[in-house]
C-alpha cells in the first residue's frame, strides 16, 4: 500500500512555543500536499546548548507543548504525525531525546529514545557530550502500520549499522532518521550514511533535518532526504531554511530490492580471529 511521506526541515530555536508554531505551519503545508505521514527533525522543540536554560523551560511528556501540538496536528489532519524527537524532562534530572509517532486519532503509537549518544571531539575544537544531559535509550522497535513496517532511529544512530540491520531483519520496510547533524559531519557523511543504510538493508529511509544557524550558535547541515531501497534520492532539501519535501513510498519496492539482492537472507554467522602480523621469515600462518 503506497503512501505519501513528508519530511519537514526546520531551524529550531530556544523557545519551544515558537518552535511548536513553526512545526504546525509546516505540517499544515505538508498535509495540504497530500502527505499522510509527516516527520519532523531531531530536537524539534528546542536546540539549546545551555543545559540550565534548557531545564528551566522543558517539561515532562504530559506537559510538553511539542507532544501536545503533535497530537493535535495528527488528529486535525487525520495523519500519522512523527515528531522526530524533542527533549523531555525526566524525573532523575536528566533528559530524554525522544521521538513520538501519533496516529490519526492523536494517540501515541510509539516512543523511541535515542540509543547512541553523540559524544565526540571534532576538528576545529567542536566537541559534544550528549550523555552529560541525556539518558540513552535501550530499546529499538519496529511498528506495524497500515501502510508499512516502520523502524526508528535518531541522528547519530545512523552510524551504527547493527541497529538498522536488526530492524530490517525484524521486517522494517521504512527506516526513519530525524536528525540535527552538525555542518562539519554532515558535509562529510550525511548523504553517504543515509544511502548506505537504505542500500544495505533494502529499505526506504526518511530523514528530516535541522538546517542553518541556530539561536544557540550551532550550525546544522540540513539536506533533509527521502531515499528508496535502491539508494536513489527521491527528494531532498537545501542546506539552510525551512522546507517540506515529499515522496511516494511504495513498500513493494522493498520486496523488489530484496528479491534482486537477498543479502538479509544470505547473511551468515561468523567468528573473528585476531592474529599476529608479519613474523620473522615470512607471514603468520
Amino acid at each position: 500500500m503506497s503512501f505519501k511521506a513528508a519530511a519537514i526541515q526546520m531551524c529550531s530555536g530556544v523557545d519551544p512555543v515558537k518552535n511548536a508554531a513553526a512545526m504546525a505551519r509546516l505540517v499544515r503545508e505538508a498535509a495540504a500536499q497530500g502527505a499522510t505521514y509527516v516527520q519532523t527533525p531531531e530536537m524539534t522543540g528546542m536546540l539549546q546548548r545551555d543545559r540550565a536554560a534548557a531545564l528551566a523551560v522543558l517539561a515532562d511528556e504530559t506537559h510538553d507543548i511539542i507532544v501536545k501540538t503533535g497530537s493535535e496536528l495528527a488528529r486535525e489532519f487525520g495523519i500519522y504525525m512523527h515528531v522526530g524527537s524533542t527533549a523531555i524532562a525526566l524525573s532523575d534530572g536528566k533528559l530524554a531525546n525522544r521521538g513520538f509517532l501519533f496516529g490519526p486519532d492523536g494517540r501515541i503509537l510509539n516512543r523511541y529514545d535515542k540509543i547512541h549518544m553523540f559524544d565526540v571531539d571534532l576538528d576545529n575544537g567542536e566537541s559534544w557530550r550528549e550523555s552529560a544531559a541525556y539518558k540513552a535509550g535501550s530499546e529499538a522497535r519496529v511498528l506495524s502500520l497500515p501502510f508499512a513496517e516502520m523502524g526508528f532511529a535518531i541522528c547519530y544512530d545512523v552510524r551504527f549499522p547493527a541497529l538498522f540491520r536488526a530492524q530490517a531483519i525484524a521486517g522494517a520496510e521504512v527506516m526513519t532518521v530525524p536528525a540535527a547533524f552538525t555542518r562539519q559531519t554532515g558535509e562529510a557523511h550525511w548523504e553517504i550514511l543515509l544511502r548506505a543504510r537504505a542500500i544495505e538493508n533494502g529499505v526506504f529511509v526518511i530523514a528530516a533535518a535541522q538546517a542553518g544557524r541556530h539561536e544557540d550558535g550551532r550550525e546544522t547541515f540540513g539536506h533533509s532526504m527521502i531515499i528508496d531501497p535502491w539508494g536513489t534520492v527521491l527528494a531532498s532539501a537545501g542546506a539552510t531554511g525551512e522546507a517540506v519535501i515529499l515522496a511516494e513510498i511504495d513498500p513493494g519496492a522493498v520486496k523488489a530490492a530484496h528479491d534482486k539482492i537477498p543479502n538479509l537472507r544470505n547473511g551468515r554467522e561468523f567468528s573473528v580471529e585476531k592474529i599476529a602480523g608479519a613474523v620473522e621469515g615470512g607471514v603468520a600462518a
